[in-house]
């Protein structure tokens, strides 16, 4: 008798433990399920957040370029027109001041030089090239300036494209990141820029659909694009900003062979 409840005391014990291995289990689960659904939440939010500071970004650009246009460029317009007045004076006199004409000349020198500033300084906020000329032509404007800045040879193949206005900023601001890390970092000679309309099927459907897809390569010292970089934020942010539109980023390099940066974002119907 002793002997059978010794055995069905094993059992229930061994019943209890399995029992309680299983609610372990369950409550393990329970905690995974919440733990992930905690990392997606943050991340919507990270995403999100950044999506706000790059859009924040944008917007105090645009701020900050028409306050520099409409003040600064009517404080130095203003001071030019009197300078030149002052100029036209001294000269009517008499005996002509060479000494006050000199520093005059020096003024107006100066001006000028800070009237071109500001219009870098504003080209670089806010380009107009891309309000008033076209996503294509900003483009090629960019190139042909990063050419004659960096003294690297920069071949584009440009190509009219369909894109909305916040995808055309996007794009541009891409190229002009890429770049300028060709600039810090790639120890290039020469730069392939491309821009063209490309079709494909659409994630979800069997339709098929219309993209932009830029297309940036140099001839560098690459890097290993499998190990995350120091100071990759600029990128990063490119990034969100890129799958904010609905578009694709990618970044292909290895030591030695260069590096490709390629863009895609879905083309505004015509």
């Amino acid at each position: 008798m002793s002997r059978l409840r010794r055995l069905a005391h094993l059992a229930a014990w061994r019943q209890s433990c399995r029992m309680e291995q299983r609610r372990s289990r369950q409550l393990q689960a329970g905690l995974h399920r919440q733990l992930d659904e905690l990392v997606r939440q943050r991340t919507v939010q990270l995403a999100e957040l950044t999506l706000h500071l790059q859009t924040a970004r944008e917007d105090e650009r645009q701020r900050l370029a028409r306050d520099l246009h409409d003040e600064l460029g009517a404080l130095l317009t203003s001071a030019k027109l009197d300078a030149a007045r002052i100029k036209a004076r001294l000269s009517a006199l008499p005996a002509e001041p060479t000494v006050a004409l000199e520093r005059l000349a020096h003024l107006v020198a100066t001006l000028n030089s800070g009237i071109a500033m500001k219009r870098r300084i504003i080209e670089d906020l806010r380009p107009s090239a891309l309000a008033h000329l076209g996503l294509l032509a900003a483009l090629d404007i960019l190139c042909h300036e990063f050419a004659d800045s960096s003294g690297l040879q920069v071949h584009s193949d440009l190509r009219p494209v369909r894109l909305g206005e916040a995808s055309a900023l996007v794009l541009y601001r891409a190229l002009q990141e890429a770049l300028t890390n060709i600039a810090k970092h790639a120890q290039a000679r020469s730069v392939w820029v491309s821009l063209q309309m490309t079709a494909g099927p659409v994630p979800g459907c069997t339709a098929r659909q219309d993209f932009a897809e830029l297309c940036v390569r140099d001839d560098g010292c690459g890097f290993d694009s499998s190990a995350r970089p120091g100071s990759a934020y600029g990128l990063l942010g490119m990034r969100f900003r890129v799958e904010a539109e609905q578009g694709q980023l990618s970044l292909r390099s290895r030591p030695g062979e260069g590096c490709t940066l390629r863009v895609v974002l879905p083309g505004r119907e015509s």
